[in-house]
C-alpha cells in the first residue's frame, strides 16, 4: 500500500509528465488539477528534487519540472525517496514465522520491486 505522500506524489507527477518538456509548471496549476494541501505538495515536491527527481526555477515563470525523461525515472525510485527502503518489508527476520511462508512473502516482495523497478513515469499517461 502507497503512503499518502506517495499517492500524491504520483499525482503531481502525471501533470508533470503531462507538460514535460514545456518548462518550470507551478504547483498552484497542480493544486488546481488535483486538489491537495500545497504546503504539504511542496514538501513532497521538495523531497523529490533532493531526490534528483525534479529540478525548480523560482520567480515569474517559475516552477517544478522533471530532470530527466519520463521513461528514465521508475516507480520504485520515486516510491524510495518518498517512503525509504521500509515499505517494502512486508516482514523482517524477527517475525516468527514458519519458513516456508517467510520465503513466499520475500518471492512476493521482489516480484512487486521488479515490476516498480521496470514501470516508469511515462506509464502513468500512456
Amino acid at each position: 500500500m502507497l503512503s499518502k505522500k506517495a499517492q500524491y506524489a504520483f499525482r503531481a507527477l502525471t501533470v508533470l509528465v503531462l507538460n514535460h518538456g514545456n518548462g518550470p509548471f507551478p504547483i498552484s496549476a497542480i493544486v488546481k488539477e488535483y486538489p491537495i494541501s500545497t504546503k504539504f505538495l511542496e514538501t513532497i515536491l521538495l523531497e523529490l528534487k533532493r531526490g534528483g527527481v525534479l529540478g525548480s526555477r523560482k520567480g515569474k515563470g517559475g516552477g517544478y519540472y522533471l530532470l530527466e525523461s519520463p521513461k528514465n525515472v521508475s516507480f520504485a525510485k520515486v516510491i524510495r525517496i518518498l517512503d525509504g527502503d521500509k515499505q517494502w518489508d512486508w516482514v523482517n527476520d524477527s517475525d516468527e514465522l514458519d519458513g516456508r511462508f517467510y520465503e513466499i512473502m520475500t518471492e512476493v516482495r521482489e516480484a512487486k520491486l521488479k515490476v516498480l523497478d521496470h514501470r516508469t513515469l511515462a506509464d502513468l499517461i500512456d
